[in-house]
């Protein structure tokens, strides 16, 4: 592997189903590399390189599955073995904020902001009727955000931050993500 051509999905796909036998989990990285691919399309980025990002930002979360445990520092160890280039393993070690690796690239602030949101926007859809992805919006995000007992690890306030820092207004985001999961609805068992 070289820094003009990128691993493959395939092979990346390969690795997290390695390390990742928690369906929910692949799910995740499945929901975030689309939401990552759907941010490259706007921001006129390459797809590729967002997309895998996305998909390994949480490969060792199912070994190691905190700070103390080694997350995401085991995972990044293992990619720089294999040779995956900086570019990938800085952007992952940045999703977490005590990896002393600051947010700086649009791709890093996209990571960031498109991690909690998509597991929160799953969230909402799995409580409607029909386990689906419509009339998931903005405000009924919002809305979900105000009742406390939901989803209640996700910090509303680093929700609305990361999509400041992105520099997306939130519903927008909010907008984003939904289409973006829209279109892998079947992989996530959900409805589009």
């Amino acid at each position: 592997m070289n820094g003009t051509t990128w691993p493959s999905r395939d092979d990346a796909w390969a690795l997290v189903c390695e390390w990742t036998q928690n369906p929910n989990l692949r799910k995740h990285m499945l929901a975030v590399e689309a939401a990552m691919r759907a941010y490259a399309r706007r921001f006129g980025e390459d797809e590729d390189l967002w997309g895998l990002v996305g998909l390994l930002h949480d490969l060792d979360y199912e070994r190691y599955p905190s700070q103390e445990a080694g997350h995401p520092f085991r995972g990044v160890e293992h990619l720089r073995a294999l040779g995956y280039p900086e570019v990938i393993c800085r952007a992952i070690l940045s999703h977490a904020d005590y990896s002393g690796v600051a947010r700086i690239s649009r791709m890093e602030h996209a990571l960031h902001a498109c991690d909690d949101l998509t597991g929160f926007v799953i969230a909402v859809a799995l409580v409607r009727p029909n386990r689906s992805l419509a009339g998931v919006d903005g405000p009924a995000v919002r809305r979900k955000m105000k009742d406390k007992a939901f989803a209640r690890a996700v910090s509303r306030d680093e929700l609305l931050h990361a999509a400041e820092a992105l520099g997306v207004p939130f519903d927008e985001h909010v907008a984003v993500v939904v289409d973006a999961l829209r279109g892998i609805a079947a992989e996530l068992g959900l409805s589009a």
